[in-house]
């Protein structure tokens, strides 16, 4: 392997003291942090550390700022007076005449957080507990409860999915929806990296600056594996990483009022395909989810594309827990304003809490982590005659793989190594797979710059 060119760009060592929720960890947490070794969790304290010293970073390589910071580290000690990071080679553009910036700060102090709770709340000893459904669901709920994310109030959280490499158009009307959302005094979550994911903060900021809405939220729910390919934008003022995809998935759906969908590429298609292999549930047909999918007009044979392969795998009946509207962003903020007003009715009827959905029936297929070899790629069981929720948990596994291969190290590394992917299943399914990766790629929704070589292989 080669050895990562000497960055020359400017870099700073800093001493910073976080406050709010970190005042204090154990020293089994700061052990767990600084140890690089068996057990430990420095090299993705590193990684994420630098993916926020990196906040609005262009690029969807999760290699490139660490060789453009082959020198970056951070180091955690445990004070008298309280906790201590310690940056060194730090990237310059994290800080202002010497002090760090305010809100990176606060996206650093995150990654710490939700890293040590995870060392030690879903360390090794606790695996059992992770091999339920509800345990899993516990963890979720533990680790946003620990982030602060969890608060008693009226249900207005949308949050909104969408690919990082879109087109001028598209992110422009991310923007208009999230402006119109902002209006309604709704506040934003998304995946918290650049494009759809921005966009929508972005609009919202002005709308509540124009509504004086001053207690403003705009949360971001990353995972390990994206977030150094997708940093978090300026904008997200709370920032959470779920120790995988599917428990940042199930965070998504469990604190969400309603989702909007914009144009994406792999990453999105797993996003839909997992909500609505929950949605098409029988336990799940009455729960109110108010779910949109939109775009500018140029967007409109994106979704006709999308709806067609849901219909062609999911069925009909899936298409019922979606609506699709084309080039209107006021209509898109009215009907999920007025579809919030019904999920709170729902919760105050069900008595269940407005901060988190416990009524939402999430089966363990869907939140057990999945691990992209090339062998379990090739094993997924894409074919007709199964019931909708357990396909789309297969096909949300196809795109997982597809994503990882795309922009996580790790499923790089096994690209790399191994080849593409196999995908295998019906010669229709398959055929209609295909059709929508090549239209991803064609419309640049693989990756942000460059050529796109593609991880996987479809085979009928």
């Amino acid at each position: 392997m080669n050895e990562p060119a000497t960055s020359t760009l400017p870099v700073q060592d800093a001493r910073i003291y976080p406050r709010g929720g970190l005042d204090v960890l154990s020293r089994t947490e700061v052990a767990r942090l600084r140890d690089a070794s068996s057990g430990g969790m420095h090299e993705l304290l590193r990684r994420c550390a630098l993916a926020v010293l990196t906040s609005g970073s262009a690029s969807d390589d999760p290699r490139a700022a660490r060789d453009l910071y082959p020198h970056f580290d951070i180091q955690v000690t445990q004070q008298d007076r309280g906790v201590r990071i310690d940056l060194q080679n730090a990237p310059a553009m994290a800080f202002v005449d010497g002090q760090i910036i305010r809100g990176v700060a606060e996206l650093l102090f995150a990654v710490v957080r939700d890293l040590a709770w995870t060392a030690i709340e879903l360390g090794p000893e606790y695996a059992t507990e992770l091999e339920s459904s509800e345990g899993i669901t516990d963890a979720v709920f533990g680790l946003l409860r620990n982030a602060r994310v969890l608060r008693p109030a009226d249900p207005n959280l949308v949050v909104c999915w969408g690919g990082h490499s879109i087109s001028r158009d598209e992110y422009l009307y991310t923007k208009q929806v999230g402006y119109e959302l902002g209006l309604r005094g709704l506040d934003i979550c998304t995946g918290c990296g650049p494009g759809a994911m921005k966009g929508p903060m972005k609009g919202a900021t002005i709308a509540h600056a124009k509504q004086r809405k001053t207690h403003t939220r705009y949360i971001g729910i990353t995972e390990p594996g994206i977030i150094a390919a997708e940093s978090p934008n300026p904008i997200v003022n709370e920032l959470v990483i779920m120790p995988d995809i599917e428990k940042r998935l199930e965070a998504f759906v469990r604190m969400a009022h309603g989702i909007i969908v914009f144009p994406g590429g792999v990453g999105t298609a797993e996003e839909i395909l997992y909500l609505l292999g929950i949605l098409l549930r029988e336990e799940n047909a009455h729960v109110p989810f108010p779910l949109i999918f939109t775009g500018p007009t140029i967007a409109a044979p994106y979704f006709e594309q999308i709806d067609r392969f849901i219909r062609l795998t999911l069925g009909e009946a899936a298409t019922s827990r979606y609506e699709i509207v084309i080039g209107d962003a006021p209509e898109v903020a009215k009907k999920m304003f007025a579809g919030i007003r019904q999920v709170r009715e729902a919760r105050i009827a069900h008595k269940d809490s407005f901060y988190f959905n416990w009524g939402l029936s999430i089966p363990l297929e869907f939140q057990r982590p999945f691990v992209p070899t090339h062998e379990a790629m090739a094993a997924l069981d894409l074919h007709h005659g199964r019931p909708a929720s357990a396909l789309a948990a297969d096909l949300r596994r196809a795109f997982s793989g597809i994503v990882a291969g795309n922009v996580k190290e790790e499923g790089m590394r096994r690209i790399e190594q191994h080849g593409p992917f196999e995908i295998h299943g019906a010669p229709d399914m398959m055929q209609a797979l295909d059709g929508l990766l090549r239209a991803f790629v064609e419309q640049r929704r693989m990756k942000i710059a460059g050529e796109y070589r593609p991880c996987y292989r479809v085979v009928a």
